[in-house]
């Protein structure tokens, strides 16, 4: 996925071990929220995970899934709860879970912030910048720093006034929606690991 480009796309500083890890899994779910995975995404997803924690359990379970699943059966199931006839299942858009609202103060708050940032939304992404899969990649961006210094400040930041209000909601309901079967994991690992972001940048303020 290419959906925002950055002032730079060269790290400010090397990223440590477990900055990368969580630039690592930002990326990949924005990937998995952006289109529905092809065939090399399906085999590169079916190698992830160990145990020895709730996330790396999830992120088990979601390889298992993506092994069971077929491109097509994917692709279906993204249709169903993304896009559908009219709407799909979910919303996955920042605005209408905040206010019940597509394109609402929360967007023009996000593409003010970028701007400062120096980050705009990829030539023929025709989606809005508050699409979940665009935020979490605006979060990998931020951790590795290609957007400022690794893993610093402007990454707090921009989880507390972007994605903190209502990305865990989201991937609980994921997590829940009718239509989820590859996805259902992908909500447990989202629901996860933003609790472990919000965890740990609270320990760090």
């Amino acid at each position: 996925m290419d959906a925002v480009n950055g002032a730079s796309s060269e790290a400010v500083g090397e990223p440590d071990e477990v900055d990368r890890l969580r630039a690592v899994t930002w990326r990949l779910l924005a990937k998995l929220l952006a289109a529905p995975p092809d065939e090399a995404t399906l085999a590169t997803v079916g190698r992830l995970g160990e145990a020895g924690s709730d996330l790396g359990e999830a992120l088990l379970e979601l390889a298992r899934a993506a092994r069971a699943s077929t491109v097509e059966a994917a692709r279906e199931e993204y249709h169903e709860l993304f896009i559908g006839v009219g709407r799909g299942e979910l919303v996955p858009y920042a605005s209408f879970y905040r206010t019940g609202f597509l394109n609402e103060r929360p967007l023009a708050l996000l593409r003010a912030d970028l701007a400062t940032l120096g980050i705009a939304r990829a030539p023929g992404n025709p989606e809005p910048e508050d699409h979940a899969a665009s935020l979490c990649e605006v979060m990998a961006g931020l951790v590795e720093g290609r957007f400022g210094p690794a893993g610093g400040a402007a990454a707090q930041r921009f989880f507390d006034r972007h994605l903190e209000p209502w990305i865990g909601r989201f991937f609980a309901d994921l997590e829940g929606a009718r239509s989820a079967r590859l996805y259902r994991p992908v909500g447990t690992v989202g629901r996860l690991f933003v609790e472990i972001e919000r965890t740990g940048f609270r320990l760090a303020a």
